[in-house]
């Protein structure tokens, strides 16, 4: 069987490099590729913005089994339907497509519980692009039989990129916004949930991928600091910190999301359920 996977970012190359077992062969594309292998990931140059098309990347496609899209949408939509669409729609062997979204097409529900059935109601450009994005590739699923799987992603961690790496940097914050609370998730969770979708047989459609418990962002911090045996950073007033505008827009939505149709449908335990066992795991890989 062979994967295409469009925009190699951290989540998506966890997945290829580390996963993606049932594949033999797992192409991943990049706007511009230094080598021509990532690990056991062939790589090709793919550029949405770009005029042509590599015809290489129309050839993966159209052997492919089955497609990973991670590449971010802009102004025009999302790129690899933009340059590919009619490709990707008449691949014979093609049968699954999952899409790696984000909760944050849901905006801000004031720190209340909500699941997919939540009307979205995004608050940036960022989020707004990813939902157009998002009814593009079920319109693509509509209109040529292929089954797609949406995966909106709470805050992405794991291995390099993590609060104790922060930590160690001196750049953790921990910022008081009473009632602020966020989800997250560990990489190899989601990469867990996508391997379900591919090899399970729960219908397509929108899975939130998250954890089991929403938690305010300085506790994360305290428990990191805890187990690195450092003193947390002094707490500081939301509204007296300086942040940048995508930083200030994270803490403008609050909600807390839950997980419990990813569990059912795509029969998945976590292997870490909260930021506890997450971190604490990365602490004993040595991070």
């Amino acid at each position: 069987m062979k994967l295409v996977i469009f925009g190699l970012g951290y989540t998506a190359s966890f997945y290829g490099l580390y996963h993606a077992r049932m594949f033999t062969e797992v192409t991943g594309t990049k706007r511009a590729p230094k080598s021509e292998t990532l690990g056991r990931v062939r790589l090709l140059p793919f550029d949405g913005a770009a005029e042509n098309v590599d015809p290489r990347v129309a050839a993966a496609v159209a052997e492919a089994d089955a497609l990973l899209v991670s590449a971010g949408p802009d102004e025009s939509g999302d790129p690899a339907l933009r340059r590919l669409a009619k490709e990707i729609a008449s691949a014979p062997k093609l049968k699954k497509i999952i899409y790696l979204s984000t909760i944050g097409v849901y905006g801000d529900h004031g720190g209340e519980w909500i699941d997919e059935t939540a009307q979205p109601k995004p608050s940036n450009l960022r989020s707004r692009q990813r939902l157009a994005a998002e009814a593009e590739w079920f319109a693509l699923a509509r209109a040529s039989g292929k089954e797609v799987y949406v995966l909106r992603l709470s805050g992405i961690y794991g291995p390099d990129r993590n609060v104790l790496v922060k930590l160690r940097e001196g750049t953790a914050k921990r910022l008081i916004k009473p009632g602020q609370v966020f989800n997250r998730i560990h990489v190899e969770d989601i990469a867990q949930a996508i391997d379900a979708c591919f090899t399970g047989r729960a219908p397509g459609g929108v899975y939130n991928v998250t954890d089991d418990e929403p938690a305010p962002p300085q506790d994360v911090v305290t428990y990191a600091a805890e187990l690195l045996g450092m003193e947390p950073p002094l707490e500081r007033p939301f509204e007296e910190t300086p942040l940048t505008p995508m930083q200030r827009s994270f803490y403008g939505e609050n909600k807390r999301v839950s997980n419990r149709r990813m569990k059912a449908l795509l029969d998945l335990d976590l292997a870490y359920p909260t930021y506890r066992e997450g971190i604490g795991a990365l602490v004993a890989e040595g991070e």
